[in-house]
């Protein structure tokens, strides 16, 4: 062999070895097609999602249309299968939403290079079988995979089409967490896993994002030591593995299903979520800061050595605002769209997921476009109150109350208390160390929304409260501190009727006169339950800073 021979063989090697194509070293890199993978199960496939129901959520408009510029190759299903058998434009299948959608028009949107897509996904299927690559069971799912992948991309290579596998997205687990062999050996099966995908598409670098099993679905409650499990697994491999990322998605949506209320699956909107968390760590991988631009305060508010009131809002799912969108603020109050630089603004919120750097003005920072009360409540006691006001808000929307006690649960990385102390002592020294003597005037808590709707968590609700209530004036050197605890209408239903949680509340309120609860029985009609839109968090904000006026009023 002459040496421009033994040259070429070598460089065909290591095309065929990274996972590149061989048209790839020929082409300019902004030309070369970007492959990701989606795998998994019913969370992966989109389940209980409705493509008609985009249109009830605005960040996510026009996702219902195909992506002519995106590519898509998919076999998706158990039984009856549905398979694109070519590549298609990126769409919906049979009707439901996939992660993919919302992933493909963000990274579209920040890089140059064009996306496929190859999607391989089946509810019900296990790790330990369905998906272990030495001995399949079941459903077989490895195998179908590779060749499902393998073939896509001979199609690509047919057309000579430079491209390269880029990321490989994989969300699984529940049901493995039924199986108590499976469960436990969760981990060790997901490092094979990896390992084995990086030997069969010769792609030793490829990178992994491992989707965090939703601690917000009933499954996240009534089993929480079996999910718990799954995620240490998860967690063990993404921590080894430097080319592999756990992603956070128990803050996402939920679907929100009959009877109580409580669901498996996220649905549309947490589908949508996902496909951005996704998209939002791989252009970090790549070195693409998010797009969102950064929000400073135009100057510090306060006078030097003034005295600031510091409110303290924490909650769960609609503290948070799961489902209220400032595309709809606009038209329902759009003065509460514009930042309020009269008042310092700090958050950590959804578990930590997004935190404010350092204080910025009081305004819209939620993720996907969202938003919580703290903006009604801001702006009701700026128009009531001469005092210097700063609003600190701690929440996290796939947290039960039981996270938030000091005792906590068995599941350890959902904790909150500590955090949730530290949070508040960090903000009043903050503020402390500019020169300002702090009141921290009250921690406003919405109760925890599942709470409502699940009996053994209903049942225990008051407690909890009153031992987070209780440790919290120890912890934070303040006896007399004031909690104002709001809630909705808890679920209507037959299941958890007997169990008067309300009632229960009022009565740990009766016992202590620094506790105020704060009944928001009278939102505008809501489409869900457990969850309260756009004009419901208006509402819920404003009802709360009122409760606060009424009290330091007499």
């Amino acid at each position: 062999m002459n040496s421009t021979h033994k040259s070429a063989g070598c460089l065909a090697f290591f095309m065929i070895f990274t996972g590149l194509s061989q048209f790839a070293v020929v082409a300019d890199d902004d030309k070369v097609v970007r492959v990701f993978i989606f795998a998994g199960q019913s969370n992966m496939v989109g389940s209980d999602s409705k493509v008609e129901d985009i249109r009830r959520f605005p960040p996510f408009a026009g996702l219902e249309n195909a992506q002519a510029d995106v590519r898509f190759a998919y076999c998706i299903g158990r039984e009856n299968k549905s398979r694109s058998d070519d590549w298609v434009d990126l769409q919906p299948v049979n009707h439901v939403v996939g992660p993919e959608l919302s992933f493909a028009r963000k990274v579209a949107r920040n890089i140059d290079a064009p996306i496929a897509i190859i999607k391989c996904a089946a509810g019900g299927t296990h790790l330990g079988g369905d998906w272990n690559p030495d001995q399949p069971e079941g459903f077989e799912m490895y195998p179908l995979a590779l060749d499902v992948i393998r073939s896509s991309l001979e199609m690509l290579d047919k057309q000579k089409i430079a491209y390269r596998i880029e990321g490989f997205m994989w969300h699984q687990g529940e049901n493995d967490m039924f199986n108590e062999e499976y469960m436990a050996n969760y981990g060790k099966n997901l490092k094979n896993f990896l390992a084995s995908w990086r030997r069969d598409l010769k792609t030793p670098d490829l990178k992994f994002y491992i989707g965090e099993l939703c601690t917000k679905t009933i499954w996240g409650m009534d089993l929480r030591p079996r999910m718990y499990a799954i995620s240490q697994g998860q967690q063990a491999v993404t921590e080894a593995d430097r080319l592999a990322e756990y992603i956070p998605t128990s803050h996402v949506g939920v679907e929100i299903g009959g009877g109580v209320g409580l669901h498996y699956h996220y649905g549309t909107l947490g589908q949508l979520e996902h496909g951005v968390n996704y998209a939002d760590s791989y252009l970090r991988t790549i070195g693409e800061s998010d797009t969102t631009a950064p929000r400073a305060l135009q100057k510090w508010p306060y006078e030097k050595g003034s005295r600031i009131k510091l409110f303290v809002l924490a909650g769960h799912r609609n503290m948070e605002g799961e489902r209220a969108f400032v595309q709809e603020l606009k038209t329902l109050q759009g003065e509460l769209l514009s930042d309020n630089h009269r008042i310092a603004y700090t958050y950590s919120i959804g578990g930590g997921y997004r935190k404010s750097v350092g204080w910025e003005p009081l305004g819209p920072a939620g993720y996907y476009d969202t938003f919580g009360p703290e903006l009604s409540f801001g702006s009701t006691l700026d128009n009531k109150l001469d005092d210097n006001i700063a609003i600190a808000k701690f929440t996290h929307s796939g947290s039960q109350m039981n996270d938030w006690t000091p005792e906590g649960s068995m599941a350890k990385t959902r904790h909150l208390y500590p955090d949730f102390i530290a949070f508040i002592k960090d903000s009043v020294k903050q503020l402390q160390d500019k020169g300002h003597e702090v009141e921290l005037t009250g921690i406003f808590y919405h109760v925890g929304e599942n709470e409502m709707s699940m009996p053994s968590y209903r049942k225990n609700a008051a407690i909890w409260l009153q031992s987070t209530v209780t440790q919290s004036r120890q912890d934070l050197a303040a006896p007399e501190l004031r909690w104002y605890v709001s809630q909705q209408p808890p679920t209507d239903h037959e299941r958890v009727n007997t169990i008067d949680v309300t009632g229960q509340i009022a009565s740990v309120a009766s016992a202590d006169r620094n506790l105020m609860h704060v009944k928001v029985f009278d939102l505008p009609d809501q489409p869900k339950q457990l969850v309260v839109d756009t004009a419901g968090v208006v509402h819920l904000g404003q009802v709360i800073a009122k409760k606060y006026l009424q009290a330091t009023s007499r």
